[in-house]
């Protein structure tokens, strides 16, 4: 409800965009779908620019029309994704999973970047990759 709240509060002073940095990050899954479909509502009917910050590959997938993907040390832009999927959006679409795979692959080179500069030579690849792979059926790997 605080969520919906300050999204109110945001949308009363009419402002040309709106930014929403991590609004959903301590929402339960049921809560966060919910305001998934309002945020889009607010689009549909406005129009507005929206600036949605988060560390969700699906979330920004469902939301955006475009993905900025930041990387790391140092921060900066690795790649602009247009979003041209169909709204509502189905992430069972092949067409979402390729680009959340797309997405994940640039994450994983940017986690592994990260992981080597912290453990050094105690970085293991073929672990580390459990963390970001594509194939995250553990079995695999054990």
């Amino acid at each position: 409800m605080k969520q919906r709240v300050a999204i109110a509060r945001a949308l009363a002073m009419d402002p040309k965009i709106l930014l929403m940095d991590e609004p959903f990050g301590a929402l339960d899954e049921q809560t966060r779908s919910m305001l998934h479909r309002e945020v889009q509502f607010i689009w549909e009917e406005t129009k507005k620019t929206i600036i949605f910050v988060t560390h969700n590959i699906r979330e920004s997938i469902l939301l955006s029309d475009r993905i900025v993907l930041m990387g790391t040390r140092p921060g900066g832009i690795r790649k602009i994704y247009p979003v041209d999927l169909p709204r509502p959006r189905i992430p069972t679409s092949p067409e979402f999973l390729q680009l959340e795979e797309d997405i994940m692959a640039i994450l994983g080179g940017e986690i592994e970047k990260v992981m080597r500069e912290e453990m050094g030579d105690d970085f293991n690849s073929k672990k580390a990759s459990l963390l970001y792979g594509t194939n995250r059926n553990l079995g695999d790997h054990i």
